[in-house]
């Protein structure tokens, strides 16, 4: 049998550390590498049975991630966020396939989001199947201040049951998070004009062509919200 290390870096997470890291009682250990927290996030980690780390200097999403990674006992490696939680089923397909030794491929996690308490299942989230379980030996994060990904040499396959994504409670949480994106990304600035096409094409591609209509107000709040955040990351 195959033994997983879950790991995930923190800042702030007090409101969901515990949560997430009681749907990972499977693994045989939870690495949590906090990135400054000033609130209880820590204490709650270690409460629930993770081994923390603070990390020196911030040097973006990718370095941390893979930092964390590094910090395992175990090369089977689980990433998670703290705003996410694995389903039931999924705890089951997970056990399962570390009995496996999850037949020596890396595996895909399918996604279910929340925006504002709601369930999204179109604007284009959907699809959402990030890869979240791999042997280290064969590969780890890239070094991408944001929109960071993993890149391994193995077989992928993608799991059935559901990854819960409960992100953005809060309009203000949403905008928060894409502005300190786009100040990561340091992109230089475009005009007004570019910017608003940028933003206006972000809209009607969630909105019309990923049918982000069928999810009703929340959706039209995250296609609206997400083309304010691509203005914001070309105009500022």
């Amino acid at each position: 049998m195959a033994q997983l290390s879950a790991v995930l870096i923190t800042k702030n997470e007090s409101a969901n550390i515990a949560d997430c890291l009681a749907t990972l009682g499977f693994a045989d250990e939870i690495i949590v590498l906090d990135t400054g927290s000033s609130d209880d996030t820590c204490i709650k980690a270690e409460q629930a049975g993770a081994r923390v780390y603070k990390q020196d200097k911030w040097e973006g999403f990718g370095k941390a991630k893979q930092q964390a990674v590094d910090l395992a006992k175990h090369d089977w490696i689980l990433s998670i966020d703290a705003d996410e939680r694995i389903g039931d089923e999924l705890q089951t397909e997970l056990i399962s396939l570390k009995a496996r030794e999850f037949e020596g491929k890396a595996w895909h996690l399918k996604r279910r989001s929340y925006y504002l308490g709601k369930a999204i299942r179109y604007c284009g989230w959907q699809n959402d199947a990030p890869l979240r379980v791999f042997d280290r030996r064969k590969g780890g994060f890239n070094d991408k201040a944001v929109h960071e990904g993993i890149k391994v040499k193995q077989d992928h396959a993608t799991c059935k049951g559901l990854m819960l994504h409960l992100t953005y409670p809060t309009v203000e949480s949403h905008f928060s998070k894409m502005r300190f994106y786009a100040d990561l990304a340091g992109l230089k600035g475009e005009s007004a004009f570019t910017a608003a096409l940028r933003a206006a094409h972000k809209f009607i591609k969630m909105y019309i062509f990923k049918l982000g209509f069928l999810d009703g107000y929340s959706g039209y709040l995250l296609c609206r919200n997400s083309a304010w955040g691509i203005w914001y990351k070309y105009r500022r």
